[in-house]
């Protein structure tokens, strides 16, 4: 019998049938999983699903503030990679090294030629954004942290809905320093891209949930 398999809530796995039997109930974080296995997983899933050393982990699904900021970000990176550069959005694979990859919000590279943008997964990227999911904030405050700097990604964006902040990283002798905490208020600027400029209110403004017209 043919199945799918389903993310479910938490960081497991259900495989399910096609007429939603559930057949086995998988602990992500147990070390059993190999590369191969999890691209293969990833290929036919929508789900973000991120993986080290064997072991996979399925993130939430997107809000849709979450996707409002998103988007936001992604037309702004647009504008400013231009012709010459590409930019991307999750889901899209990037390998930080053998055994482990992160599925980025964002991804943006200055050369669109750029030979680590592989079909399958990307190899690196120039920039990176995480939009922190309320879940798990260390997970992009501190884990991805470690992850995009060992990666060697030059410029790693955090952006915190729940503080209202954005937190531009620059990467140097091996780890992460910061080039600036923006708040409402404030713009956000990037060493890296020249002319790039996120005004913080209308970042944060543009997944606010909307007011119902008056009649």
């Amino acid at each position: 019998m043919a199945t799918t398999v389903a993310a479910r809530t938490g960081r497991g796995l259900r495989i399910v049938t096609s007429d939603d039997c559930t057949v086995a109930d998988l602990p992500a974080q147990q070390p059993f999983w190999t590369q191969e296995q999890y691209l293969a997983l990833t290929d036919g899933c929508r789900r973000p699903i991120e993986f080290t050393d064997g072991c996979i982990e399925t993130l939430p699904m997107p809000t849709q503030r979450h996707q409002a900021i998103s988007r936001f970000l992604f037309l702004a990176l647009v504008a400013v990679a231009g012709d010459r550069g590409d930019v991307y959005y999750a889901p899209l694979r990037l390998r930080i090294r053998d055994g482990k990859f992160r599925e980025p919000d964002i991804l943006l590279v200055r050369d669109a030629g750029d030979p680590r943008c592989r079909d399958r997964y990307w190899l690196g990227a120039d920039v990176v954004v995480e939009i922190v999911s309320p879940d798990d904030p260390h997970r992009d405050l501190v884990e991805k942290r470690i992850d995009y700097a060992e990666a060697g990604i030059p410029e790693y964006w955090i952006v915190n809905p729940m503080e209202e902040t954005v937190t531009v990283l620059i990467r140097g002798a091996g780890e992460y320093r910061e080039h600036g905490v923006f708040h409402r208020g404030t713009h956000a600027d990037s060493p890296s891209l020249p002319g790039l400029s996120i005004r913080i209110r209308d970042l944060f403004d543009a997944g606010a949930p909307r007011r119902p017209a008056t009649e």
